[in-house]
């Protein structure tokens, strides 16, 4: 697999010197391959452009596993630091509209609607976040983010009573629409 395009004639869309976008395959849905590697093996940024705008959302779930002295705490008087779960929530809805800058391939787009959800457990925090938007891809990175960014702010949040806390299963439950249609974990 090739490490770059130095050298290479053409830009990160081009299929070869056919001078066909390798993303018209895949407007129009789900692929059998990675579409954010080209031809020659080098990463790129796919080509939306022939993609219409559509409504899509998709929700996002993660854990994070903490002490029984800490959901002591966030069911109580609270952590050394504050409201955990407030300032997780703002985190969350704030790394989902961040996505592009962190996830080096992933699109900036209008994100129409946040809501990122925490509630706390016998065993930690679980938190669920739901990214909706009206454009030419999906928001699957933005809630997926939405979760790890909140996640990893309980995490700065009760640290200092709990240091093995850790985040874990961040993965997407349901996408909707988008030409790949709808899509749901266990359907």
């Amino acid at each position: 697999m090739s490490t770059g395009n130095a050298g290479r004639a053409g830009s990160a869309g081009d299929a070869g010197d056919t001078g066909i976008s390798e993303d018209t395959e895949h407007a129009a849905g789900k692929s059998d391959r990675l579409t954010h590697i080209d031809s020659a093996g080098d990463a790129r940024m796919v080509d939306v452009t022939a993609k219409p705008v559509s409504a899509r959302e998709a929700r996002a779930t993660g854990f994070v596993e903490v002490s029984p002295k800490v959901v002591e705490l966030l069911r109580g008087e609270g952590v050394p630091k504050g409201d955990a779960l407030s300032v997780a929530r703002v985190a969350g809805i704030m790394g989902a509209k961040k996505t592009p800058e962190l996830v080096p391939l992933c699109h900036p787009i209008a994100i129409s609607g946040v809501k990122v959800a925490l509630e706390v457990h016998d065993a930690g925090v679980a938190i669920a976040a739901t990214v909706k938007t009206a454009d030419r891809t999906g928001v699957e990175m933005e809630a997926l983010t939405a979760v790890a960014v909140a996640g990893l702010t309980v995490i700065d949040m009760v640290k200092a009573v709990d240091p093995a806390a850790a985040l874990t299963r961040v993965q997407v439950e349901a996408k909707a629409g988008g030409a790949s249609g709808d899509w749901s974990r266990g359907a």
